[in-house]
């Protein structure tokens, strides 16, 4: 067991989801997925999570099996073209994930998801959260743009764009 990293979710509550993305970041967050999927038939969701409950610690998950299940209980696999994408923030851990639908991933590939992580980790080190996160969710909207573009006409909103506080 990992003492260092069970005090650090400890550690991290609430509070800190508030200090790094207080109420006005979430709303750009919000806004920046509105206007992205305008251009693009795909979905995006946005999650930031304090830390982990203590039963997942001691169970050893990590953000990645965090981010899968948060995929499944937000429903981004379920939309029309297979092409929803999570991006997932754990502040405890200062890690990015993103989990893309078959539809979308099949197209553009882990490496491709991997450097959006990173520039968006790069960002979130420099104190820049918001910034790194509509950051992140232009790139996700280039690539989505790319293999799902919009369509004409009125295309429905099949996820909430504001972001879920875990």
């Amino acid at each position: 067991m990992n003492w260092k990293r069970v005090l650090r979710h400890l550690f991290t509550d609430h509070l800190a989801v508030k200090r790094t993305f207080p109420r006005a970041a979430l709303h750009a967050v919000e806004k920046a997925i509105g206007e992205e999927e305008r251009r693009h038939a795909g979905q995006l969701r946005f999650a930031v999570e304090a830390s982990l409950p203590l039963g997942d610690l001691l169970r050893g998950v990590h953000a990645r099996g965090r981010a899968v299940e948060c995929f499944s209980r937000l429903r981004v696999w379920d939309t029309e073209h297979n092409s929803g994408v999570l991006v997932y923030v754990l502040l405890a851990e200062r890690r990015v994930e993103i989990v893309a639908d078959r539809g979308i991933h099949g197209k553009v590939g882990a490496a491709a998801w991997e450097a959006i992580c990173g520039e968006m980790q790069r960002e979130f080190a420099r104190g820049q959260f918001e910034r790194g996160a509509v950051v992140g969710i232009r790139a996700i909207s280039d690539l989505l743009a790319a293999h799902f573009p919009a369509a004409d006409g009125d295309r429905p909103n099949e996820l909430p764009d504001k972001p879920v506080v875990m």
